[in-house]
C-alpha cells in the first residue's frame, strides 16, 4: 500500500480543499451530505458520468500567442510574449522560460488579491514542472548569441472564472498559447543582432517536442469513489486530489497527490490509463483548433475573440433577413381567396342586452330618447306624489288653524331662511301652515314649495 499524501496540503485541507487565502462561503451540512450521497450513487450535479470531462472550448485572439480556454464554466486567459535578455551563467546557450498564473477576485469572491497564497504557489510549481521540467520546449533553439543574448519566453495566465479544476484548464491554455505563439526572426552579423518585424520576415514558431496535459482526479470516502474533472463544489467535499501530467505518447511528465487520502498502486495505475485516453482526446482537439485558426489567417477570414463569440450572445433577437417578392401579390391573394373554403355559419345567440357581430337582429341596447322619456315620466310621478303629500299636510294645517284664536297673528314661513310674513286674521289664505310644520318638511315638499314660489313670481 502506498500512502500518497502531501503534509502541507493536508494541514490546509481542514479549512478549505484549495488551501489558504480562500474566503469562499462554506457549504452547509445538508448540501455536503447531498453531494456525497449523489457521488455514492454515481451521479453528478451537471449530469456527467464519473469519467467524463466538461466541454472544452478554445478561442484565439487577434495576436499570436493569445487564447482563452473554457473548461465548462472555468475560463483561463493565456498570453505569450518574448524579449531578448542575457542568459543564465550556468546555461549560456539556452533560452529562458517564465510561467506565471494570476488569481483574482474577478474569478471568485473567495480569492484574495495582492498576496501569494499557497494555492497559487502550488499551481505555479505544478505548471512549471509540467511545461519546463518535461522539456516540451527546445530551449537551445532560443539562443541568439551564446553567453550574450537569448530569447526569454514569458507565459502569463489569468483566471477569468473559477468553477473548479484550475490545474487542467491552465495547463491546456498554457500549451495552446505556446503552440500558437510566433517569435520574431533574427539575424546575426558579427556583433550586430537584427530583429525583423512581421512585415519584413515571417515570425518563427517555437520548437515544441510534445504537449503535456494535466488530468485531475478527485477521491471521496477515503478513495472509494473517483471523479474526473471535479467542479468547484465537488472540490470542497473531496478527501484528496491526484494530478497526472501526460502527453499523447503515454509518457508521464509529473504526478502530484494532495489531501488526506491513501491510494493503492492499482488506483494510480487505473488513473494513468484514464489519463492516457483523455490526453489523446484533448491533444486532437488542440491540433484541430490550431489548424482551423491557421487556415482562417491564411485565407484572410475572420478570427479573434470577437469573431469566436456566437451571435446569440450579442443579439438574442437577431433574425436573418429574407427577400420577399411582392410583384404578384394581388394575383396570389386572389388565387388563395378563390381556393379558400366559404366561411361557416356562426351561430347567433339573441340575448337582450348583448351586442351582436355579423348577421343578427337590431341592437337591443335601447333608444336613448325612450330612456329619457321614461326618466321624465318617473320624475313627474314623483312630483305628483310629493304634491299629493303636500296637499294632505296643508289640509291638516288648515284644520289646526281653525282652532287658533282670531286675535293672534299667524306666522307663515315658506323656507328655512326664516322668511316671516305677518298676515291679518281675516286675510288668512286657504293653504297655510305653522312655523313648526315647516321645519318638518321633507325634501319633496321643499321642491314643491320652490315651484310654487316661481309660479307666483312669474305671475
Amino acid at each position: 500500500m502506498t500512502r500518497a499524501r502531501s503534509p502541507s496540503f493536508a494541514r490546509l485541507s481542514a479549512r478549505h480543499p484549495h488551501g489558504a487565502a480562500m474566503k469562499a462561503t462554506p457549504l452547509s451540512n445538508c448540501e455536503r451530505r447531498f453531494l456525497l450521497r449523489a457521488i455514492q450513487e454515481k451521479k453528478r450535479l451537471d449530469g456527467r458520468q464519473c469519467y467524463d470531462y466538461r466541454n472544452i472550448r478554445i478561442s484565439f485572439g487577434a495576436d499570436r500567442g493569445c487564447c482563452i480556454v473554457e473548461l465548462g464554466r472555468t475560463r483561463v486567459l493565456a498570453q505569450v510574449s518574448c524579449e531578448l535578455v542575457a542568459p543564465k551563467p550556468s546555461r549560456p546557450t539556452e533560452g529562458v522560460l517564465f510561467f506565471n498564473l494570476e488569481l483574482s477576485p474577478m474569478a471568485a469572491p473567495g480569492l484574495e488579491p495582492g498576496r501569494q497564497s499557497e494555492l497559487l504557489v502550488s499551481l505555479n510549481r505544478l505548471l512549471e514542472r509540467c511545461l519546463r521540467d518535461s522539456k516540451c520546449i527546445e530551449t537551445e533553439s532560443l539562443c541568439v548569441v551564446a553567453g550574450e543574448k537569448v530569447w526569454q519566453i514569458r507565459l502569463d495566465m489569468h483566471l477569468l472564472n473559477h468553477d473548479g479544476n484550475i490545474t487542467d484548464a491552465a495547463s491546456i491554455a498554457g500549451i495552446v498559447a505556446l503552440c500558437h505563439f510566433r517569435r520574431p526572426d533574427v539575424s546575426v552579423q558579427g556583433e550586430e543582432v537584427t530583429v525583423y518585424t512581421p512585415e519584413e520576415r515571417d515570425p518563427v514558431p517555437l520548437s515544441i517536442h510534445h504537449m503535456p496535459i494535466c488530468v485531475s482526479f478527485a477521491f471521496f470516502h477515503q478513495g472509494t469513489y473517483l471523479l474526473v474533472d471535479p467542479t468547484e463544489r465537488e472540490e470542497r467535499v473531496m478527501d484528496g486530489l491526484l494530478v497526472i501530467a501526460m502527453n499523447k505518447h503515454h509518457e508521464i511528465c509529473t504526478i502530484q497527490s494532495s489531501g488526506v487520502v491513501m491510494l493503492l498502486p492499482d488506483q494510480i495505475l487505473r488513473c494513468s490509463k484514464i489519463t492516457a485516453v483523455k490526453v489523446a482526446e484533448i491533444t486532437e482537439l488542440i491540433q484541430k483548433a490550431l489548424e482551423n485558426d491557421q487556415k482562417a489567417r491564411k485565407e484572410g477570414g475572420k478570427f479573434g475573440f470577437a469573431e469566436s463569440i456566437p451571435n446569440q450572445r450579442i443579439t438574442a433577437f437577431k433574425m436573418e433577413s429574407a427577400a420577399v417578392d411582392t410583384n404578384d401579390v394581388e394575383e396570389q391573394a386572389g388565387e388563395i381567396i378563390a381556393k379558400a373554403d366559404p366561411p361557416s355559419e356562426v351561430p347567433v345567440v339573441h340575448t337582450p342586452g348583448t351586442a351582436q357581430i355579423g348577421e343578427g337582429i337590431e341592437s337591443s341596447w335601447g333608444d336613448l330618447e325612450e330612456s329619457e322619456k321614461e326618466e321624465a315620466a318617473e320624475e313627474e310621478g314623483e312630483s305628483e306624489a310629493a304634491a299629493f303629500e303636500c296637499v294632505k299636510v296643508e289640509t291638516e294645517d288648515t284644520s289646526t288653524l281653525k282652532e287658533t284664536k282670531s286675535d293672534e297673528p299667524i306666522v307663515v314661513s315658506d323656507s328655512e331662511e326664516e322668511e316671516v310674513v305677518i298676515l291679518e286674521p281675516q286675510e288668512l289664505p286657504r293653504k297655510t301652515r305653522t312655523q313648526a310644520s315647516s321645519k318638518q318638511e321633507n325634501p319633496s315638499k321643499k321642491a314643491f314649495n320652490k315651484r310654487r314660489r316661481k309660479k307666483r313670481t312669474s305671475r
